[in-house]
């Protein structure tokens, strides 16, 4: 079971976070995700547990579990989805939209 951690403490470590959830099963993977430009934690990761048994217990005691100073988000991983357009990335079919609604010019890469 893959395992979505948010709100963790900047200070923590992959081995803090494995040693936290290890106490509920069997930890495959630990990964914070970093900030490729500062290479600073982003304050939340994903953590990989074996059985979906022990990582559902895990889930229901650690989410708002306090974690070295922060309550802990702990949800199910959704699976990564390819949606970028709905968010304003990515989309080079035209103008309009995008942050702040600026709107206007476009035309890049065309299809039409």
């Amino acid at each position: 079971m893959n395992i979505y951690v948010a709100n963790i403490s900047f200070k923590a470590s992959e081995d803090d976070l494995r040693e936290l959830f290890e106490q509920h099963g069997d930890v495959s993977s630990v990964k914070i995700v970093m900030d490729k430009l500062t290479n600073r934690s982003r304050g939340f990761g994903f953590v990989e547990m074996s059985d979906n048994t022990a990582g559902k217990q895990a889930i229901d005691e650690l989410n708002g579990h306090n974690f070295q100073g922060k309550d802990l988000i702990v949800n199910e991983a959704r699976p990564k989805t390819d949606d970028s357009r709905s968010r304003g990335f990515g989309n080079r079919s035209g103008g309009g939209g995008g942050f702040g609604n600026r709107g206007g010019g476009g035309g890049f890469n065309k299809k039409w």
